[in-house]
């Protein structure tokens, strides 16, 4: 009796692992547009620190991301304790900033010219390599908002994964969103930390090839760490704007019936043209990336009329 109650036992805690592995997998899914931005968002934030401080800097971050979500966990799991109800709105909401936020630097790029962006790089530059300049400083501004920008970005990582828990019981939700904050953690500093010294091992590599066929080896692969770099930073950017898109439009469809069934009819309606399995397979993408475009749109142009109104008052 005891020997099957232990079996039974080990039989819940197996099912409760799988149940907690399969609702991170799907938390990870949903949350992969935020971990694109975060990920470009954070790279560019060392951007003008100087070499040797781009690691420090980075880890400080870090340590403020792990301070934001020891914040923000307690806070989901409380919130749904106490307003389940609102856990959908709250998405809406998380999906609709992320449309915006893509959309606003579509925007910016629209709204500036190369010529005003080198601009600012060349100023940042030129004041990284002032002599008088208060490095720590500079430094403390930075990490500052960089851990603000975090804090905004987990907040919208910790309710998307609510809503994927939001039913579960209170230790599978515990245990699902202390995963995704953090391996969210780690994989973006992670990557965040190999990405800025990218250059620097391309450079090391260079520096110190060895005289022969090795080292011309050595200095092709630097020459190309230095090649790459810029345009990972380029492609991260890119990406991690069309997966806000596609994540913030998946909020948003499964929020809106209407939006739901359209996406459902443009689906049936592919399957029967040619090649109709590969189009249906990628027609929810699809719909959920430009109704995500065209949410970031209407919220950008919102926000931009309230800003109006608002400066005239002033």
């Amino acid at each position: 009796m005891a020997g099957a109650s232990l079996l039974t036992l080990f039989d819940d805690i197996a099912t409760v692992l799988d149940d907690v592995a399969a609702m991170t997998k799907i938390a990870a899914k949903k949350t992969s547009g935020v971990l694109g931005d975060d990920l470009a968002l954070n790279a560019e934030q060392v951007s003008g620190v100087r070499a040797a401080r781009e690691l420090p800097v980075v880890w400080a971050v870090a340590v403020g991301s792990i301070r934001n979500k020891l914040i923000l966990l307690p806070l989901a799991l409380l919130f749904n304790a106490l307003a389940p109800w609102a856990v959908m709105p709250l998405l809406m909401i998380g999906g609709a900033y992320l449309c915006y936020e893509g959309f606003e630097k579509i925007a910016h790029s629209f709204l500036h010219t190369d010529a005003e962006e080198q601009q600012e790089q060349d100023e940042l530059l030129a004041a990284v390599a002032r002599e008088d300049l208060d490095i720590l400083a500079l430094e403390k501004e930075k990490i500052k908002g960089a851990i603000r920008t975090d804090f905004v970005l987990s907040a919208e990582i910790m309710i998307i994964t609510l809503g994927t828990v939001a039913t579960a019981p209170f230790m599978s939700q515990l245990t699902v969103l202390s995963l995704i904050a953090v391996v969210m953690t780690v994989g973006v500093y992670g990557l965040v930390a190999a990405i800025v010294k990218l250059d620097d091992m391309g450079l090391y590599l260079q520096r110190h090839a060895a005289p022969g066929g090795l080292g011309s080896v050595q200095k092709l692969i630097g020459g190309g760490l230095l090649a790459f770099a810029p345009l990972l930073m380029k492609s991260l950017t890119v990406i991690g704007t069309v997966a806000m898109f596609m994540v913030g439009g998946g909020i948003l469809t499964h929020g809106l019936p209407f939006a739901h069934h359209w996406s459902e009819d443009l689906t049936h309606f592919a399957q029967g043209l040619p090649g109709g399995q590969l189009l249906a397979a990628i027609t929810p993408m699809s719909f959920d990336t430009v109704l995500g475009v065209v949410a970031g749109a209407l919220v950008l142009a919102g926000v931009s009329i309230v800003s109006k109104i608002r400066s005239r008052r002033a």
